[in-house]
């Protein structure tokens, strides 16, 4: 690998062009049933199914970076568990690309397919592709595993060491453990193939397969005849970003997929159906008359009812306001826009718009959940001077002040009638799970009431109350687990919770001073526990980094989710770190006790998007043994956060937020609170600020 990347390690593009690429069988750029060295488009997420005998695929891959790519695969293999049926396998992939495309050199890349898992499809290749004229492109590779299966020859890595001779056989029942010990390990083989783009939508594929496929063809199983190693297919592109593939394999199988593709950079509806807001009116601050309005004893009231109807018309609530002779702060409360610079812009405009001339320095104070989330101080000539520079963006914000909010807009003025408040809604819900051992989804539907009371700034009292209209959640897989149960119950609290009261909190959420936030929450926390938790949490507005910790009293609720209780109880509890990259990628470390008493750390990294998506990956590791665990191991997954306003265009705060687990387990086992501080108050500090400060101007 060495020889291989150094002549061109530093001259590479990280994101250089690789040309078309297509979906294979697996889920991942590639041939048919191969791998091929070209990456999809940096952020690109795609799902796809494909199926040929007996065995159906299901995979989400995510191009992490321009280089990094990740799949989770889902799969159905009829006939695979002797006397039992079929196997529902799950597991994960990478690929590296070592080498941009150039003029004489291929692309390069290297794999690992199936490392996290059973073992199923466990296979690891170095492969290279390479456009030899134009739309066609040849890939040849080596493989292990099974990638190594068909006409294998001794592992050239050998002449390391002879332990690379052999390869671990076996098939690892639970999963989910990282194989090492196989990886490069036992006979090689060589795979390649090459495609034709014959039209921008469709595109022709041959190859040869390295895969004798041997688990599928043991006699008890025989899935399908493997009479030749050629594959043959085609791909077609459609426009809204699926595709469709057709197969012929091995000789004797036809096989079909369908991948659905999309990339959170690319917003699926283009422009923004939100108001436009008005100009901004330069003013003559040489006017004598400027102060004249100081004079007027009522004129801050009046000034003040203004703003609050001007903010009210364009999605945003003002809370409370100060304003003097020369300077305002405002205390504004988000109801409509996904991007905290919107907020900030919008009601930066209006304020020059409404405030007398004399008034220069504008303080606009975000309030979330009655937290003073930070101070961001604009002044007015910055905005008259900069409407419509050529550069606003950067030098708005390079001119704006962020800073702690702790002691600002304390003695502000509050809006009339605003407290106590109440609201309700009434809704549909779906709530699913993902590949349970027995279904890839499960999924209830129903109606949702969510009323909320807020007595003051800061303390409210909020819950759910949900009615079932059918589903099958509850008919997941009873609980085998030897520890605690603390998660693994769930089918029995769907089952048996109709109607279902999922929340009901008291909770008081209140900036403690300086850069430290709080929040107490009491109650029926979740859908399984109800209890108190504590929370703190350290984070300067300027900073990449943040600490917190949280101790929780948790007591595990019946399973009809009203008001009874079952006898578990336990005190948990973490300390958190996160820290914001400056490339969009974003940590969290939590370390503590969870749910079933034992104590471990969750890792977690997500790539985010300055438009509100994020996707990532978790895992947990606590002194809970694999083997006590049970089926997968550890916990881990993978997450998602979707803004609705990507997809509609119209101004929104609506988040989907789901994480997707190969299996529930009760190691490793969380409260799921809402609410926690630090999602709560970084949405207007620097660095979110300044990811989405082009909208600023919007």
């Amino acid at each position: 690998l060495l020889l291989i990347s150094s002549p061109f390690s530093l001259s590479v593009q990280a994101d250089g062009s690789q040309g078309t690429y297509s979906y294979g069988l697996y889920g991942t750029p590639g041939l048919i049933d191969m791998p091929t060295a070209q990456s999809a488009d940096d952020a690109e997420l795609a799902a796809t199914v494909a199926h040929f005998a007996g065995t159906t695929r299901t995979t989400l891959s995510f191009q992490i970076s321009p280089r990094l790519s990740g799949s989770f695969r889902y799969s159905k293999i009829d006939q695979f568990l002797s006397g039992e049926g079929s196997l529902f396998d799950r597991s994960f992939d990478l690929q590296y690309r070592l080498i941009d495309e150039g003029t004489i050199k291929p692309s390069v890349a290297i794999g690992l397919r199936d490392f996290i898992g059973t073992g199923v499809y466990s296979s690891e290749y170095i492969v290279a592709s390479k456009e030899i004229v134009p739309a066609l492109t040849l890939t040849t590779g080596i493989g292990w595993g099974r990638l190594g299966s068909s006409d294998g020859f001794t592992n050239p890595l050998g002449v390391i060491g002879e332990r690379f001779e052999d390869r671990p056989g076996g098939f690892t029942g639970t999963g989910g453990q990282l194989e090492s010990a196989r990886w490069f390990r036992g006979d090689a083989a060589l795979f390649g193939g090459v495609k034709w783009q014959a039209t921008d939508e469709l595109s022709f594929l041959a190859e040869y397969s390295s895969d004798a496929y041997l688990p599928e063809r043991t006699p008890e199983r025989d899935l399908f005849e493997r009479a030749s190693p050629l594959n043959f297919g085609l791909s077609y592109a459609l426009p809204n970003g699926t595709a469709l593939q057709a197969h012929y394999l091995y000789g004797s199988e036809f096989g079909a997929g369908v991948t659905f593709a999309l990339n959170p950079k690319s917003p699926a509806v283009h422009g923004s159906a939100a108001q436009r807001p008005t100009p901004i009116e330069p003013q003559d601050r040489q006017d004598i008359r400027q102060f004249e309005w100081t004079l007027q004893p009522d004129a801050p009231d009046i000034l003040r009812n203004n703003l609050e109807q001007s903010l009210e018309a364009e999605g945003i609530t003002l809370e409370a306001a100060t304003i003097a002779a020369a300077s305002a702060t405002v205390l504004v409360r988000n109801d409509t826009y996904s991007a905290g610079a919107e907020l900030v812009g919008r009601t930066a405009r209006i304020m020059a718009r409404l405030l007398p001339a004399s008034v220069q320095d504008f303080t606009i104070v975000p309030v979330v959940t009655g937290i003073r989330a930070a101070a961001i101080r604009i002044a007015r000539s910055d905005l008259e001077e900069l409407e419509f520079a050529e550069d606003n963006t950067s030098l708005s914000f390079a001119r704006a002040q962020i800073d702690s909010a702790a002691s600002v807009g304390t003695q502000a003025v509050y809006v009339d009638d605003l407290y106590p408040s109440f609201a309700w809604n009434l809704g549909p819900y779906v709530s699913a799970t993902y590949f349970d051992p027995d279904s890839p989804l499960r999924a209830d539907i129903g109606l949702e009431l969510s009323a909320s009371y807020t007595f003051a700034p800061g303390l409210s009292l909020a819950g759910n109350l949900r009615k079932r209209i059918g589903g099958n959640v509850g008919e997941g897989r009873e609980s085998n687990s030897v520890i605690q149960r603390v998660r693994s119950d769930a089918p029995l609290y769907a089952a048996q919770g109709d109607p279902a009261l999922t929340r009901l909190t008291l909770e008081y959420d209140t900036n403690l001073g300086g850069d430290f936030y709080g929040r107490l929450s009491f109650g029926y926390l979740e859908s399984m526990y109800g209890g108190v938790s504590a929370e703190a949490l350290w984070k300067p507005v300027e900073s990449a980094l943040g600490l917190g910790v949280e101790v929780n009293y948790a007591k595990q609720r019946d399973f009809e989710q009203m008001f009874g209780f079952l006898d578990y109880d336990v005190v948990t509890g973490h300390a958190s770190a996160y820290y914001a990259f400056e490339n969009n990628y974003h940590a969290q470390l939590d370390v503590g006790r969870y749910l079933a008493g034992d104590f471990g750390a969750t890792i977690a990294l997500d790539r985010e998007f300055d438009n509100g998506w994020r996707v990532g990956a978790f895992a947990t590791f606590t002194d809970v043994s694999f083997e006590d665990f049970g089926e997968g191991s550890f916990d881990k997954g993978l997450r998602f956060s979707v803004p609705l306003e990507f997809f509609v265009g119209t101004p929104s705060k609506r988040v989907q937020r789901s994480a997707i687990r190969p299996l529930t387990r009760d190691g490793g086992a969380r409260l799921e609170i809402e609410g926690r501080l630090y999602e709560t108050v970084r949405g207007f500090h620097a660095n979110d600020l300044e990811g989405n400060w082009g909208r600023f101007w919007r």
